[in-house]
């Protein structure tokens, strides 16, 4: 708690903010968001931009501790989303969410269809153009079989879940999908170096965003297998470090495409 009222006593705004909680007992959208970016900005400053996990859990219960009334609405998706919205912002971490269903699903099924058919290819854009997001079902997949395993896996639950802890290896996260079936899963679990971390949701696309910001929120690599998809959801959805990080010429080409698609949509 000291941390962080210390922060916001010395930055400029900080004390409106401070001021505001001690007579309405909570904050508006607004303030919220400028407490996050001045928090953020001091963070960065003292710690670089990729913060230890400790060091972000330490702003995170900061927060919650010296305003105690923002720690439901703040945390309702668990401290892995609370984590990346520290390490970016508010409008980063609800860009998948938001954003999926009505622009990119829709536009990468049509670039989909613009590359050679293949029986797996046409299988899977059948299902993606079939699969409700708010379902239990999984993410479409990509193409490699290999990469597919490593993104998803299906666990039924009439079996043991430590079983499957200890033939799992490697610090590259991914979702273990559990249910009686796979058209019916009932949780999804983020699955990384021999831990179990429930997800907060149980719709495939709400589980697979918090996979995605859970390699920032524990500072692990992409699996190498999967790089140019998370990088290609890196830059096109979530917009962080674009024209940084390095991406492969099929990435860039989807990237401007889609984006290119967003700004004629936006001038119709």
């Amino acid at each position: 708690m000291m941390l962080v009222e210390g922060v916001l006593q010395s930055k400029s705004g900080g004390e409106e903010i401070l001021q505001e909680y001690e007579t309405t007992e909570t904050l508006t959208d607004a303030t919220r968001r400028q407490m996050v970016n001045i928090l953020v900005a001091d963070m960065i400053d003292k710690h670089g931009h990729l913060p230890t996990k400790a060091i972000r859990e330490k702003y995170a219960f900061g927060i919650v501790t010296l305003f105690p009334s923002l720690k439901d609405p703040y945390t309702k998706k668990g401290y892995i989303d609370q984590d990346f919205s520290l390490l970016f912002n508010e409008e980063t971490s609800s860009r998948l969410l938001q954003k999926w269903d009505v622009f990119f699903k829709p536009n990468v099924i049509k670039e989909a269809k613009r590359f050679t058919s293949t029986p797996e290819l046409k299988s899977l854009v059948q299902s993606a153009e079939s699969l409700q997001s708010a379902g239990g079902q999984k993410s479409p997949k990509i193409s490699a079989s290999d990469a597919v395993e490593r993104l998803v896996v299906f666990h039924k639950s009439c079996c043991s879940l430590e079983e499957h802890l200890r033939g799992q290896r490697g610090l590259q996260p991914y979702l273990l999908a559990v249910g009686r079936q796979k058209s019916k899963i009932d949780s999804f679990y983020i699955v990384m170096d021999k831990c179990l971390i429930p997800c907060q949701t149980n719709g495939s696309l709400g589980a697979f965003d918090e996979l995605f910001k859970a390699h920032f929120v524990f500072n692990v690599s992409y699996d190498a297998a999967l790089m140019n998809f998370y990088t290609f959801l890196q830059t096109t959805v979530y917009n962080i470090d674009v024209g940084k990080i390095k991406e492969s010429p099929r990435v860039r080409d989807m990237r401007a495409r889609l984006l290119n698609q967003s700004l004629v949509l936006s001038c119709e």
